[in-house]
């Protein structure tokens, strides 16, 4: 049986696509993959991406939502605001876009989904560190890595693969 990995993108179904691309773009920065014609556009994530087609067929989301990660949920916040979109003074931050689509977002500094170091440098976020709170919760579940002066990932020495005595990866 196959093991689930990740998630390589999700699709989201919108109306007009350079309308959708306007309204995302007041609120969040991103760089466009790729396009198909007037049918899809591809938001990218680094790694992931996000699909927009074209088209809304279902009504609006209730329960059914994705959390989307961004490297500052508070001046989304704040954005979504002053542009008029209904959302919480604080705590968890959740929107309807214009085409019903039912959006979390969350802060990367927070959660325990984590980008490899390459990935955050080629994003231009390098130094995005984690919270205790996540670093923690990626330990207790054996998912955590060192990174060490050198920007180098290091498997940790309590993680899977890890070596409890400091000996095997070379770097003291």
């Amino acid at each position: 049986m196959a093991r689930l990995v990740g998630i390589n993108h999700v699709a989201l179904e919108v109306g007009d696509l350079d309308e959708a691309l306007d309204w995302y773009g007041r609120f969040f920065e991103f760089e466009l993959r790729g396009r198909v014609g007037g049918r899809m556009a591809f938001i990218d994530l680094g790694d992931q991406f996000i699909a927009l087609a074209a088209g809304r067929t279902q009504l609006a989301d209730g329960a059914r939502h994705f959390g989307l990660v961004v490297d500052d949920k508070e001046a989304v916040r704040s954005a979504m605001q002053r542009g008029g979109v209904e959302v919480q003074a604080a705590g968890s931050l959740d929107f309807h876009d214009p085409w019903g689509n039912n959006v979390q977002v969350v802060d990367y500094r927070e959660i325990q989904f984590t980008k490899a170091t390459g990935v955050l440098r080629g994003m231009g976020l390098d130094g995005l560190e984690k919270s205790e709170s996540a670093q923690r919760e990626l330990r207790d579940k054996g998912l955590a890595e060192a990174v060490r002066s050198d920007g180098v990932d290091h498997v940790a020495p309590d993680s899977p693969g890890g070596d409890p005595g400091g000996a095997g990866d070379g770097v003291d």
